[in-house]
């Protein structure tokens, strides 16, 4: 089959479209023939190798995992034989996690990471879901416990998890902030939002409102200014993993430390994300997506050969929501 290898650091052109093995499903997986995959700015992580201290567990020269990309939709083609909760010709979508090789073919996943597609989205909306949606999810309901009428703040609105993020407190109720370029105003006010900031012209953390959630994606924020935008007993979740400037040994993981550092002395909760993928959550997902409160937003798509080329528009053109490769 085809795929996109990876077998050095480097820039998005160390990314090689190959011939390799079709894989064969253990007995508690699938293989899955792959009709879309979904970057995420994890992707760029893994290919530049960037912050350098994320090496200690993708790999030290090199990626552990050759084939990149861990967002797919697609068809089950078989099944391992312990599996049960699907069979051939479903349609689903999930995410690898670590595992990594969604830019391929075919990719074989635990059963316990494969849902139904949702029937009213494309295969490259729901390849669009998994990660970013996850995030979304687990960071409002999950972690944030976001109540009907609470005030949520999204910073970096306008993103691959900001999009869902924005209709996902939407349909809990919340009244929802979204920070964001000027170009992307009318996209976030169009997913739902009550207020947006359009950051280059103000910046939320001076500003008179406070919130009960605040929810950076970003990453580009003091703590101290964060917390500003708080009620004093408000939660700041951390999840600033962005594409940024690159080249660090820690990069946004030093924002997640010292929020963790700082939480136990603080009444404000900071909480600094781990997201997991999880059958139940891309369970959640399909629910929303399919009653209409969640439609993901897609910037770009690219074939399979152009994933270097894709991944170059997802750090250098400000992408905005997902930017999907079609197989």
């Amino acid at each position: 089959m085809k795929a996109i290898v990876q077998d050095r650091y480097g820039p998005p052109e160390a990314l090689t479209l190959a011939e390799v093995d079709t894989p064969v499903p253990a007995p508690d997986e699938v293989l899955v023939r792959v009709e879309a995959a979904a970057l995420n700015a994890y992707d760029w992580h893994i290919v530049r190798g960037d912050p350098r201290m994320s090496r200690l567990s993708f790999g030290r020269s090199r990626p552990r995992a050759r084939i990149r990309g861990r967002d797919f939709a697609g068809r089950v083609e078989a099944v391992g034989a312990h599996v049960r909760e699907v069979r051939p010709g479903d349609a689903v979508f999930g995410d690898l996690g670590d595992a990594n090789g969604a830019f391929a073919e075919y990719v074989c996943v635990p059963a316990t990471l494969v849902a139904p597609k949702p029937a009213n989205l494309t295969p490259q909306q729901a390849a669009a879901l998994p990660l970013a949606g996850v995030t979304a999810l687990m960071g409002l309901a999950d972690v944030g416990q976001v109540q009907a009428g609470q005030r949520v703040l999204v910073n970096g609105a306008s993103g691959g998890v900001g999009t869902l993020a924005v209709q996902l407190a939407t349909a809990l109720g919340a009244t929802v902030t979204g920070v964001c370029s000027t170009r992307n105003v009318d996209l976030v006010r169009s997913l739902g939002a009550d207020h947006v900031v359009d950051y280059t012209r103000e910046d939320f953390t001076r500003d008179a409102r406070r919130h009960d959630l605040v929810f950076d994606l970003v990453g580009n924020r003091s703590l101290t200014a964060l917390r500003r935008a708080l009620t004093p007993t408000g939660t700041l979740v951390l999840s600033g993993g962005g594409v940024y400037g690159g080249g660090s040994l820690l990069g946004p993981v030093w924002l997640l430390a010292r929020g963790q550092l700082l939480a136990p002395l603080v009444r404000q909760r900071i909480v600094a994300l781990a997201t997991t993928p999880s059958r139940q959550h891309l369970d959640t997902l399909r629910a929303h997506a399919e009653a209409g409160r969640l439609t993901p937003v897609i910037d770009r798509t690219y074939p399979l050969h152009e994933v270097p080329r894709a991944l170059r528009y997802l750090e250098g053109e400000h992408a905005r929501a997902k930017v999907v490769i079609t197989i």
